[in-house]
């Protein structure tokens, strides 16, 4: 049955991609765990254009590389939970890097990405804070970026043996980010706080 309207879905319901593809309106979603969460109203022009600039950085820089970066709304299914044959997480990161291009299809990215970047807004942050960590921890996302324009920082997490998130000290206005999953990339802070 095709969804034309959200009220017509029940938030207490786990819900899977196939059901996410028969959704047909206007407002965007992502589902964490099965769980339909809505997405923030359009980001103000600040996050929009830290998110052009971070994407800028990376488009130039993966020119000459194999992996490919793309920018929100672009879906990304996750394998979680890991034992299950259906993707019942869907999320649109603001910014996605995949290097391995067996994970690309026409509906976005079927795996954990190599790397993914998050722009907090008023509205996402204790979804970006504890959901999202969880699912891109556990579904092997191997770098994750936490960009928070009010405190203008940058907070990166990269898995470690065991699979757990460890946390780099932050990244403010002035000092040059470096990408463990990406060699070679440097990004100046400044250049993104001072848009």
């Amino acid at each position: 049955m095709t969804i034309t309207d959200i009220n017509q879905l029940d938030p207490t319901k786990k819900y899977t991609y196939a059901d996410y593809l028969t959704w047909r309106f206007k407002e965007r979603v992502e589902l964490i765990k099965g769980k339909l969460f809505k997405m923030s109203p359009a980001p103000n022009r600040r996050h929009q254009m830290m998110v052009g600039e971070i994407y800028g950085h990376f488009w130039t820089f993966l020119k000459k590389h194999k992996c490919e970066v793309f920018v929100a709304p672009f879906d990304v299914r996750l394998p979680v939970p890991k034992n299950s044959d259906k993707d019942y997480t869907v999320v649109q990161p603001d910014i996605t890097v995949v290097c391995d291009e067996s994970k690309l299809d026409e509906q976005g990215c079927n795996g954990a990405p190599d790397l993914v970047v998050e722009v907090l807004s008023p509205g996402n942050t204790q979804k970006e804070m504890r959901d999202k960590f969880e699912v891109y921890q556990n579904s092997g996302v191997r770098e994750y970026w936490l960009v928070d324009p009010q405190r203008e920082s940058i907070l990166i997490y990269g898995l470690n043996e065991d699979g757990k998130y460890i946390a780099g000290h932050p990244y403010v206005t002035g000092m040059k980010v470096e990408s463990n999953v990406l060699p070679g990339f440097v990004l100046d802070t400044s250049e993104i706080f001072g848009t």
